[in-house]
């Protein structure tokens, strides 16, 4: 162990039934340094970890914390060297308040009773230590999800952890939060206390970390200086490729055939919503988060009934009362949250894309089992789902392949009209390019017709045909391709707030 080091993960295996998850993995953490870990989705990275918190132990391999080296990590040696990791999913009790949760399965104690001013008066010199604004009082459910996680590195902090691990964190967060969140990783970095950054991000990469290692199919690439790399050697280096254009190109398929008409569609906090979505075209819902983006697509879905208006489908006007009756019509939706909302995490690959078909596929109740295997097969291949075995679970899976599951059931069903919200979320450059190829075969080879929910403007702008602006639940432009601009977005998308 170097001095220069206050944690080292050396030549670390581990090996799931029919995956080999790490192959051969180095990592060297610096005192007080920002070191981002970037790689595809499924190249190991949160299996790594997992690794120095406990939740994961190791097939093979050392983990040096500060000189001291052990052959796996548990939760407790963890905290007990000062190690603490943010995930994305958050460990708190909605329930409870802040103060409560920073000192989740630690409270404080007066005698045999918890002294509930006593740590809301250490959270609050927690939360001021770090400049964040929270009533330590306030219940976690009415917090933003900003303030949530700011809770759980202040949660870190008031543990005295020194090796500060932050899985995605900026993923589910509004710009304005994620520069809050900047100032915090930047504040504890002058403390001395060492951050490992995982982002698919490249732009808060180079914003926030000293040093980037890659990491690819399980096994270590390079670890580069920041200020010395540059973006497209980054994306070589992950991919093992080089994607030219961050959006593969597209031939003009809009046809003048209308698939989806709405006509002052009023219901879900939505209001006069009028639109129309062509054969072969990707319309981009661009806005504002809270905008209604997400609840239109619930309308058009039938999760959330319509209270007036008029919605054509071919067509004919349509009235789904359930998304069981849109997927029979031909309307699917790949949700923002996938885990929550989208894939059957606890089932195989092969369920997951036969569900919507099962019926459709089985005789006095019997499932085709050749015709379930085949059509799983069939799309599997399509969708380029990297995985051992269709009976893999889908939880196992990367998020960019669960997103990939997702869509493959879609089209086992057959679907015509795709809503895809937030389609990239939480996905790598090198998975984001796969889900633009595979929606731009969509339109462009099978005529199918995309609704595209995006908060990233590269995103909505590259992709998008056409994109309809929304404000406070009401459309407030509608921009042509030649009229695209990141200005007449953000114009229209603040065009409620102006009058």
């Amino acid at each position: 162990m170097s001095e220069e080091y206050v944690l080292e993960l050396e030549h670390i295996r581990k090996e799931y039934p029919g995956v080999v998850a790490l192959k051969d993995m180095t990592l060297r953490l610096k005192p007080g340094e920002i070191l981002a870990l970037i790689g595809e989705n499924g190249a190991g990275k949160s299996t790594l970890i997992k690794s120095c918190s406990g939740a994961v132990i190791p097939t093979s391999g050392k983990i040096r914390v500060n000189g001291k080296e052990f052959d796996s990590m548990t939760p407790q040696l963890a905290a007990e060297n000062g190690i603490a990791i943010i995930y994305q999913e958050f460990n708190n009790v909605k329930e409870l308040s802040a103060a409560e949760n920073l000192f989740l399965g630690r409270p404080i104690r007066k005698g045999m009773v918890i002294d509930k001013k006593a740590m809301e008066e250490e959270a609050k010199k927690a939360f001021d230590r770090l400049n964040i604004r929270i009533d330590p009082a306030e219940l976690m459910k009415n917090l933003t999800v900003g303030y949530q996680q700011m809770v759980e590195i202040a949660k870190a902090v008031q543990q005295n952890a020194r090796i500060l691990i932050m899985d995605e964190p900026s993923a589910p967060l509004t710009t304005a939060e994620v520069e809050s969140m900047f100032k915090v990783v930047e504040q504890l970095r002058s403390e001395g206390v060492s951050i490992i950054y995982i982002s698919h991000r490249l732009d808060e990469i180079y914003r926030l970390s000293d040093r980037i290692q890659v990491i690819r199919d399980g096994e270590y690439v390079t670890t580069l200086i920041t200020k010395d790399s540059e973006v497209q050697e980054l994306i070589k280096l992950m991919v093992g490729r080089e994607l030219t254009q961050t959006y593969p190109p597209r031939e003009n398929c809009v046809s003048d055939e209308v698939v989806l008409e709405l006509d002052g569609v009023t219901g879900n906090g939505d209001r006069d919503i009028s639109l129309q979505v062509r054969k072969g075209e990707i319309l981009g819902l661009g806005g504002l988060v809270g905008a209604g983006r997400t609840e239109l697509a619930e309308m058009i879905f039938g999760a959330v009934p319509m209270q007036s208006g008029t919605m054509k489908y071919k067509g004919k006007e349509i009235h789904p009362k359930s998304p069981r009756e849109a997927i029979d019509l031909g309307i699917a939706l790949v949700p923002e949250d996938r885990k929550r909302h989208g894939a059957m995490l606890g089932i195989s690959i092969k369920n997951n894309i036969n569900m919507p078909i099962y019926e459709r596929n089985s005789t006095m109740s019997v499932i085709d089992t050749k015709r379930e295997h085949e059509i799983a097969e069939t799309h599997r291949r399509n969708m380029a789902i990297k995985t051992p075995t269709l009976e893999q679970l889908v939880k196992n899976l990367s998020g960019g392949n669960q997103q990939k599951v997702i869509l493959g059931r879609w089209m086992a069903a057959d679907s015509e009209l795709i809503i895809f919200d937030e389609p990239t979320r939480g996905i790598d450059i090198g998975a984001k390019y796969e889900i633009y190829k595979l929606m731009n075969d969509l339109v462009e080879k099978e005529g199918k017709s995309i609704i595209m929910i995006s908060s990233e403007m590269e995103e909505l702008l590259g992709m998008s045909d056409r994109v309809v602006v929304l404000a406070e639940g009401e459309v407030t432009g509608v921009l042509e391709k030649d009229d695209f601009s990141q200005e007449a977005v953000m114009t229209y998308a603040s065009a409620a707030q102006q009058q």
